[in-house]
């Protein structure tokens, strides 16, 4: 189904350059809650985590165990739902998107446990760590296996294109990850320069989850395209209210420390922006939380961010990479699939964990 003329919008490359898509425009409200996109893949979803339990079985007592922690410690398991729901929306019958929904799940799990390791964080939806149950070591080890395990299951679709597509989302994470740690304790980081970092560690694994749903359905360039476009802005928006909340939440919403971000001393786009908007005092405070790191200044900078409008500028910016996710799927003819998708952009943008 060809693209039609309409809004171009932009998709980031591995280089951090703006390409665009070209979709036509419709607008089309999401009417299902979260609730009811869960119901609606419930068996699709029961099907990938017996094959994300029985994947995870190992002779090795303590990958099964550290394994097993983090994979049922909760979440909302977005990313494999995405696949799910954008198989059944191009009309996909055979039942490689199980294999896909856990590979995806795998490779997002693998770099929690990194992640966690390297900032060393000890709270992640609202239970302690696997580093702070297990130790650093077991973590990084286990993610390791996690990410091998989904190279496996990559070999058992069988499709080229699904492994290069994974592959290269996989490296793209890894270089992500590496520029934002060198990104730490820098106060002159951009808003352009930040979002790089958010496409490669984010938005890219949620594009890939899309893209492959279509390559899967051995639908046309057009519908990949589509499918590329929506999952990119929607992993954008949902990385972006991530990013709000951490300044914006309870930690018992949050299921993590509020204000980690800025004890690890990373500039995102809160930060960014209410240095930009702030007073010259306030851009000194805040330049000196993200050098040194630390919560010491986190109520008076949480009211800098506040009263700059940072907290409205960043929910801007994430409601407009939502709206784009959703025009994206206007190619996509109508089904209970395609409005569960549409309702998944409208609930990142209005989540509060």
């Amino acid at each position: 189904m060809p693209l039609s003329a309409g809004r171009r919008y932009p998709i980031w490359s591995n280089s951090g350059i703006i390409q665009t898509v070209m979709q036509p425009a419709e607008n089309t409200a999401a009417t299902l809650n979260f609730d009811d996109v869960k119901a609606l893949a419930s068996e699709d979803m029961n099907a990938v985590d017996n094959l994300i339990r029985s994947s995870l079985q190992s002779d090795v007592l303590l990958v099964s165990q550290v394994a097993e922690y983090i994979v049922t410690s909760g979440g909302k398991r977005i990313r494999p739902l995405i696949v799910l729901l954008a198989a059944r929306a191009l009309g996909y019958t055979g039942g490689h998107q199980m294999n896909a929904a856990a590979i995806i799940e795998f490779i997002h799990t693998a770099t929690l446990l990194h992640d966690d390791v390297v900032d060393s964080s000890d709270r992640r939806r609202g239970r302690d760590t696997a580093n702070t149950v297990f130790g650093n070591q077991a973590s990084v080890l286990v993610g390791d296996f996690l990410y091998s395990r989904a190279f496996q299951m990559m070999v058992d679709i069988g499709r080229m294109r699904v492994m290069q597509i994974l592959a290269d989302a996989t490296n793209t994470i890894a270089a992500g990850e590496v520029m934002q740690l060198m990104n730490v304790h820098d106060p002159d980081v951009t808003e352009a320069e930040y979002r790089k970092v958010i496409y490669r560690k984010t938005a890219r694994l949620f594009e890939a989850g899309a893209q492959i749903a279509a390559v899967l359905a051995d639908r046309d360039a057009s519908d990949e395209a589509a499918m590329v476009c929506y999952g990119q802005n929607l992993g954008t928006a949902f990385q972006l209210i991530d990013d709000a909340l951490d300044y914006n939440a309870s930690p018992e919403e949050l299921g993590k420390n509020l204000g980690d971000d800025l004890a690890e001393g990373k500039p995102t786009l809160p930060l960014i922006y209410a240095m930009e908007k702030g007073t010259d005092a306030d851009k000194e405070m805040i330049r000196a939380a993200i050098l040194e790191g630390g919560l010491e200044r986190l109520d008076d900078i949480q009211a800098v961010v506040q009263t700059t409008g940072a907290l409205q500028y960043t929910e801007a910016r994430a409601q407009e990479a939502a709206d784009m996710a959703i025009e994206a799927l206007s190619a996509i003819p109508d089904s209970e699939h395609k409005q569960a998708m549409i309702a998944i952009a409208d609930f990142a943008v209005r989540r509060r964990s």
